[in-house]
């Protein structure tokens, strides 16, 4: 088998793994009859250098920055393959960004050639563009083969905007292919002269992040910094795992495991939301990067197939989670991978080890019977085969992190942000600890600072414990941080103080040496009366409900909180209420009655709730949140946005304060 590779630069990459992994295959393309098309890794490094090529004859300087405006797609890899092995940098992403932002980036990052996906990204996108772009388009785009647009009536309509293409540089992705390769036949080596230039603080991406409190700031990466990342792998995979992209993918998340892939001579396969459930079973993958919302929705969906199933498969079900529960737990802890917050002293882990050692054999053979029955089942549905999935973006809820861990798929959930290359901590298959997010990325460094008096909590060398158990703002060093905001120093001295950075989450270091996260800080609530309210437990729990899809709190300088809700259509249609979208859901009293109790059941004081934490109003809003609109990429809720976009509803709910 195949040794995986430890690239100097991202081109580097790229040429290692052409010469290791040859013909395998390195990215699949999902073609409209749902089989997938491979491309080898050869002929991914052959396509990149002619691509590369036509490039700097068209005028492509070393460092330059490229911006490429699509979705997951074998063509998304091409074009940043041909960007790395001309010594440039890319600007990624997607073609859901707003007019807004995509001219902004584009004008902050002085690109002069735009890789743009098809005819409906040129008809949102055209006006971004400045009059001396290079647009590349990845799909044909005439009057003779744009059918999509056609079809849209674009072309009738707008025959103005394709006539104005003239006053661009247009070209096509695939000509410029052939143009590349004829020249490297006449003797043009200039891809190779460019490879040899780069430097490891060369930037190979410049992401701008999704603007949760404003303008988007570009984050520079360096090859340093993703090389670190593919070296410091703490797992590993193998040459013959399939991979599968859902994630967009030019996401810092995404963008980077797509590289350790590509460095271990997997395959990937470019999938979407729209048909992720077929290619699942179709692909059967092995690992897969994702994020938390995928998990809760499969979750929601199961717990919904439970209640309509009969009353022997829901006692089948049952017992099947009961028995795998108690095994699999006793496995975490025989392993040290059960959550110590305090450090268990010897008599607790005497008590423990003999409770887990009897669950263990009691359950050991009715769970391997049942496992292949009822639990074997579950699994199918993502295909089968998992080794384990890559959670990040978000924080996982603790009961949809045991379910599928329990069922046999491990979840290796992940911490870390765009400024971090991403990842500062993350879960391996040895060191799955639940409720948390796994050992520090190696190479990298961690405090947490107490957020009062700015004192380093963790490591302590005065305590015997160096400082775990103790709640604090996360703070990381490493070769995989940013050096700074791409012309913003305002905000990089705001999180960046002699290479530590402020992550702005709250966490703490476990007794088994994990990572757990808590909170963000940045988000932090803050009543009048002064009390400090951590917004995401109380929207985790809620979402816990079967009623609930979405939700956030609010109440900053208000007496009590308040939240906007997102009903679940699917969880009121079980109890056979019908509702024609959200505002006619709002509309039906007994809906409304039901989601009230729902909510003060869950939010109160015999649940552990402060009574500052309790729920006193709320309201449902009229659309679900939207990638792109009131959630990040990685489905983060942008609070900014929200707040601004029902600040009516919000200031509705706190009238009678």
């Amino acid at each position: 088998m195949p040794e995986r590779i430890f690239p100097h630069n991202i081109a580097d990459l790229y040429r290692q793994a052409a010469e290791q992994y040859g013909d395998l295959p390195a990215v699949a393309a999902r073609k409209k009859d749902g089989s997938f098309e491979p491309i080898s890794y050869q002929e991914l490094f052959e396509i990149g250098k002619n691509l590369a090529t036509a490039l700097i004859a068209l005028g492509l300087q070393s460092r330059e920055h490229v911006s490429i405006i699509a979705n997951n797609r074998s063509e998304w890899i091409l074009s940043d393959c041909a960007i790395q092995l001309a010594g440039a940098a890319n600007v990624p992403r997607g073609t859901d960004s707003t007019k807004a932002e995509v001219k902004y980036i584009l004008n902050h990052a002085d690109t002069r050639f735009v890789f743009l996906e098809n005819a409906a990204a040129w008809k949102k996108f055209h006006a971004c563009l400045s009059p001396d772009t290079h647009v590349i388009m990845m799909e044909a785009f005439s009057p003779e083969g744009c059918e999509t647009a056609r079809q849209g009536g674009f072309l009738k309509e707008n025959m103005e905007l394709l006539h104005s293409v003239a006053a661009l540089t247009k070209h096509s992705l695939q000509d410029l292919i052939l143009q590349g390769a004829a020249l490297r036949k006449l003797g043009d080596r200039r891809v190779e002269e460019r490879m040899d230039q780069i430097q490891p603080e060369d930037l190979f991406t410049l992401i701008y992040t999704s603007g949760t409190t404003g303008i988007p700031k570009g984050v520079p990466l360096t090859h340093a910094n993703a090389a670190s990342q593919i070296r410091n792998l703490p797992f590993d995979l193998r040459s013959d795992d399939r991979a599968i992209s859902i994630l967009p993918v030019w996401h810092s998340y995404e963008r980077v495991f797509e590289l350790i892939t590509l460095s271990w001579g997997v395959v990937f396969y470019y999938t979407s939301v729209h048909s992720i459930a077929e290619d699942l079973k179709r692909v059967r993958p092995t690992v897969m990067c994702s994020a938390p919302r995928l998990w809760e929705g499969l979750y929601r969906r199961i717990r919904l197939n439970l209640r309509s199933s009969s009353p022997l498969q829901r006692i089948m079900f049952r017992l099947a989670y009961g028995v795998a529960h108690r095994v699999k737990a006793a496995e975490a802890f025989f392993h040290g991978n059960t959550l110590d917050l305090k450090g268990r002293g010897f008599l607790d882990n005497a008590g423990l080890t003999i409770l887990h050692t009897f669950c263990w054999l009691i359950c050991f053979l009715p769970h391997c019977l049942l496992d292949s029955i009822v639990l074997k089942k579950i699994r199918a549905i993502v295909g089968g085969k998992f080794r384990g999935t890559i959670s990040g973006g978000g924080a996982l809820q603790t009961h949809v992190d045991e379910f599928f861990n329990f069922v046999g798929i491990p979840i290796l959930e992940g911490y870390g942000l765009t400024e971090t290359s991403p990842v500062l901590a993350v879960r391996t298959w040895e060191k799955l600890v639940i409720g948390t997010v796994g050992p520090i990325y190696p190479e990298t460094e961690i405090r947490i600072i107490d957020l009062e008096s700015g004192n380093i909590l963790y490591p302590d060398p005065s305590r015997s414990d160096q400082g775990r158990g103790h709640f604090g703002e996360i703070h990381a060093r490493g070769p995989q941080i940013m050096k700074g905001y791409y012309k913003d120093d305002t905000a990089t001295s705001q999180v960046l103080h002699n290479g530590w950075l402020n992550t702005g989450d709250i966490g703490m270091i476990t007794f088994n040496n994990c990572l757990k996260i808590l909170g963000r800080s940045k988000d932090t609530i803050v009543l009048l009366n002064g009390e400090n309210v951590e917004p995401s437990p109380i929207e985790s729990i809620l979402l816990n409900s079967p009623l609930i899809e979405q939700c956030m709190l609010v109440g900053q300088n208000q007496k009590y909180l308040g939240v906007l809700i997102v009903p679940s259509t699917e969880g009121f249609s079980s109890l056979g209420i019908q509702a024609n979208g959200l505002k006619e859901l709002s509309k039906n009293s007994e809906a409304v009655r039901l989601l009230n109790e729902e909510i003060h059941q869950i939010i109160n004081q015999e649940n552990s709730f402060k009574s500052f934490e309790h729920i006193v109003s709320w309201r449902i809003i009229p659309k679900p949140f939207e990638i792109g609109d009131e959630l990040t990429q990685t489905l983060k809720l942008k609070r900014y946005v929200i707040t601004k976009k029902y600040r009516a509803l919000i200031r509705e709910m706190f009238r009678i304060a």
